[in-house]
């Protein structure tokens, strides 16, 4: 399982990238400044998010826990449901779909919440 997370991390950082590529040339003309802003916040938080999403796989490495598995799944929903909404929200303008932003929001706390709990209590 933790070689998924850490190649599912992997993949995300991957998409990041190449969505912020796409953001700033293709996009780039399209996009209001606020959609800009929009769309770069999705990228970062998309990236800084796979790359914990591999901290917490090689974590699991060493210790195999419940609560790690918490954190990694939080992550990824995360990323679907925050950065997601706003890329949407940025290429649309559908501001709607901003109601959306804080869940994955909710979800990234969960998972860094999920990732100190672990390591407060390790289980031996």
């Amino acid at each position: 399982m933790s070689r998924r997370f850490i190649g599912l991390g992997a993949l995300l950082a991957l998409l990041a990238v190449a969505i912020g590529a796409f953001g700033a040339h293709a996009l780039k003309p399209l996009l209001t400044p606020e959609a800009k802003g929009w769309y770069q916040t999705g990228v970062s938080y998309h990236m800084f998010h796979a790359l914990g999403l591999i901290l917490i796989g090689l974590l699991m490495q060493l210790q195999p826990q419940a609560k790690l598995k918490l954190a990694a799944y939080s992550m990824i929903i995360g990323v679907l449901l925050f950065s997601g909404s706003l890329y949407l929200m940025a290429i649309t303008q559908m501001r709607w779909l901003g109601a959306i932003t804080p869940l994955g929001g909710l979800a990234f706390l969960v998972g860094w919440g999920s990732l100190i709990w672990s390591q407060w209590r390790v289980e031996k």
